[in-house]
């Protein structure tokens, strides 16, 4: 049963459902969290500037400033202009991948049969909710501002000789990660509808997403 957290400072509390989109802005200062609410559910996240939606999450960038190919505790985010972005400010699941990027209808296909190629896909999320959600339209977001995401939550060993491999996920019920804001944000997520492998142990589930205002205010 899916069991919600409470927070006397939040701005917002929602919970996105199994396999969807879901949008907002944080601003500077402010501090987001992303739920795992059953456990082992990957959520494929995007990070956007507010004020220059040009400039947006680079994982080249953060993986060659903090010399680490996993997202945890402290890790510092940069944008593709070399900025910070954002920091983990706090986490209880461990790692978090920044390579294994968003499924598609055409990754599903290369990596499992043709038979999924229409089946549902963070990709697809990330497109139906930059041509539909007012935040999108408000900072005029299309299909250019997907970049490489971050899957939160999702195990992605690097195996001795270099690949890729997709694992059951580490996280537990109610295991969490909490990212500071250090510009104004747009924050695209695909909550992964992922069936073809481990990352979402074959059966996705709902998350919540929290926003609260920071420490000083």
């Amino acid at each position: 049963m899916t069991s919600l957290h409470t927070f006397e400072k939040a701005t917002l509390s929602e919970v996105c459902p199994a396999g969807e989109a879901w949008m907002c802005e944080v601003k500077k200062g402010q501090y987001f969290r992303i739920i795992d609410l059953e456990g082992n559910q990957a959520v494929d996240t995007l990070f956007i500037s507010a004020e220059n939606p040009e400039e947006r999450y680079s994982a080249t960038d953060t993986l060659a400033m903090n010399q680490y190919i996993y997202l945890e505790k402290g890790t510092s985010l940069y944008s593709n202009f070399g900025r910070l972005i954002a920091v983990i400010h706090d986490d209880n699941c461990g790692r978090h991948d920044t390579l294994g990027g968003a499924c598609s209808c055409e990754s599903n296909t290369v990596r499992y049969a043709n038979e999924t190629y229409p089946m549902h896909s963070c990709r697809n999320n990330f497109m139906y909710a930059l041509a539909k959600h007012p935040i999108a339209k408000k900072h005029n977001l299309n299909v250019r501002h997907i970049g490489p995401n971050i899957n939160f939550f999702m195990n992605v060993p690097v195996t001795s000789d270099g690949h890729l491999k997709f694992d059951d996920g580490i996280s537990a019920p109610g295991n969490f990660v909490e990212i500071k804001a250090e510009m104004d944000l747009i924050v695209l997520i695909s909550n992964c509808p992922q069936l073809n492998n481990p990352c979402n142990a074959y059966n996705p589930t709902p998350i919540q997403l929290v926003i609260r205002d920071g420490e000083e205010a």
